[in-house]
């Protein structure tokens, strides 16, 4: 905790300022009275700076009936809590500029930490007109050099160049962070004045940002002569931001700009919606950030296009030079953007799918036969072969693709690290294979041998499996009233029990 200078009041100070008197007409507190307070927490203002600092207060209360800039009234409260609390950043570390000040609101911290700071080039940006308009006043009044409002919502798509950016909002930091994406510069400080407890918000923004930004500073402080501790937080960002890594990514890739549907690129794309699309191009659509990051870094050489929503969100860095950044109207990209996700999609060329043929047996170890026409059950049943062990899945023809956009989605990217093979229709599987069906109906897997190598068969949603399966099915207890388990969920169930039987544990 950083300790401050404390300001024991005298009987002087409360004569002087007090609300209420024994006797007499108070005196009104005046500048002189500002600097010593400001004094005493260790901030030295000189003639000019005291002048300035009582200039913005007198504008401050003369504005705040009308447009509720501060709750704050007592002269002390307003000098302690507003305007020293605002410089103390300036105190507690070295501030870069430009420097954005988001949230701006009546100017604080901005416009102290100006006076204080006067080499230092501040943008302050707030969106409520009432405030932008009383900003543009306290500027003309003050005479600051170097010092702007910004009359706009900053969001990831504001991308004026700033070295660092200070908030003494309540948004939390992981937030803060994605909204600013656009405009500070790699190396830049994001500067959050925060309550003491905020530990959660850090642990969520280094989750999500910690490929982006490090921390760098977390210092504990109390703001002079009163109880309220806060904590100042910096991260550096150590990405490009995306205007640079745009006009990289434009230098590397062919870029491709499409504004209408009856462009024949995007018919195309358009396509990979569907299974039939996928199998006829042999090509596929990955959505999700994350999934589409790890896509490109894993699979690089089946990349073939990257999807944005006009030059936002650029190729990232060691992207296949070959891939091509198809640069879509907004209106076009929500038509492929189906879950919403506003991130970048990815087209990748099918990696090679080999036909099975029952005479080809089953390897050793679990094989799993899907005939799942649902493609969120394909994906979610993939990702649960993929994790507990099945050696390969073969899709039979009543299947739905396991690259169709939803199958891969739920699958979390896993059909590209398994072995997947085209097989027949299920009413074409010989009995004579070495298969365990999973039924509702059957004998209890946890009493089940498994073979050495072997086919997990589930059924299709709804029918469920041929009466010819059923006779030598097997099935997982599930309490009366309940019809079944969800199709790929008891398939899931059923690869645990077998990978537990095998001494299996991850």
């Amino acid at each position: 905790m950083i300790h401050f200078p404390i300001f024991h009041d005298d009987g002087y100070f409360i004569l002087r300022h007090r609300e209420r008197y024994p006797s007499g007409n108070p005196i009104p507190p005046g500048p002189a009275d500002m600097a010593a307070i400001v004094e005493r927490c260790g901030i030295h203002l000189s003639d000019a700076q005291t002048t300035q600092l009582w200039t913005y207060h007198q504008l401050l209360r003369e504005h705040n009936p009308e447009l509720n800039l501060t709750r704050i009234h007592n002269f002390a409260n307003m000098v302690l809590k507003l305007y020293v609390d605002s410089m103390l950043p300036g105190v507690l570390t070295e501030l870069p500029s430009p420097l954005l000040d988001l949230g701006s609101g009546p100017g604080m911290p901005g416009v102290p930490l100006k006076i204080i700071h006067p080499h230092i080039e501040i943008l302050l940006a707030e969106s409520r007109r009432n405030r932008v308009a009383f900003l543009e006043t306290v500027l003309e009044r003050m005479r600051l050099e170097k010092i702007s409002v910004v009359g706009v919502g900053v969001t990831r798509t504001f991308e004026r160049p700033v070295a660092g950016v200070i908030t003494r909002a309540v948004e939390d930091i992981a937030s803060t962070l994605d909204r600013i994406h656009g405009c500070l510069d790699k190396g830049g400080l994001a500067i959050f004045m925060k309550g003491p407890q905020c530990d959660a918000e850090i642990r969520e923004a280094r989750s999500r940002f910690g490929l982006e930004y490090e921390l760098v500073e977390d210092k504990p402080y109390r703001i002079p002569q009163t109880e309220h501790e806060r904590r100042l937080i910096i991260f550096r960002r150590t990405g490009e931001p995306p205007r640079v890594e745009r006009v990289r990514a434009m230098q590397r890739h062919v870029v491709r700009t499409i504004e209408s549907d009856r462009n024949e690129v995007f018919k195309d794309l358009k396509k990979l919606l569907s299974g039939r699309g996928i199998r006829k191009q042999g090509r596929a659509l990955v959505a999700g950030q994350k999934v589409t990051l790890e896509v490109l870094g894993d699979f690089g050489g089946l990349c073939e296009g990257w999807i944005t929503r006009g030059d936002d969100a650029p190729p990232p860095p060691g992207s296949p030079c070959e891939m091509i950044w198809h640069q879509l109207s907004r209106p076009l990209f929500n038509e492929l953007d189906v879950f919403g996700t506003g991130s970048p999609l990815l087209v990748v060329r099918l990696p090679e799918i080999d036909t099975w043929e029952p005479v080809m047996g089953f390897g050793e170890g679990c094989t799993l036969l899907v005939p799942f026409q649902d493609p969120e059950n394909v994906g979610a049943v993939v990702r649960s072969a993929a994790a507990l062990g099945a050696n390969r899945i073969i899709f039979l023809s009543e299947s739905a693709h396991p690259f169709h956009p939803k199958a891969l989605r739920a699958s979390g990217g896993a059909v590209f690290r398994v072995k997947l093979l085209h097989g027949p229709s299920l009413r074409d599987l010989p009995e004579n294979l070495p298969i365990v069906p999973l039924s509702s109906e059957g004998t209890d897997i946890a009493e089940s041998e498994f073979p050495d190598a072997f086919a997990f068969l589930p059924g299709i949603e709804g029918p469920g499996l041929p009466d010819r399966w059923r006779r030598r099915a097997v099935s997982i207890p599930i309490l009366s009233g309940v019809e079944s388990l969800n199709a790929a969920t008891a398939a899931g169930i059923a690869l645990y029990v077998w990978s537990r039987s095998r001494g299996w544990r991850g």
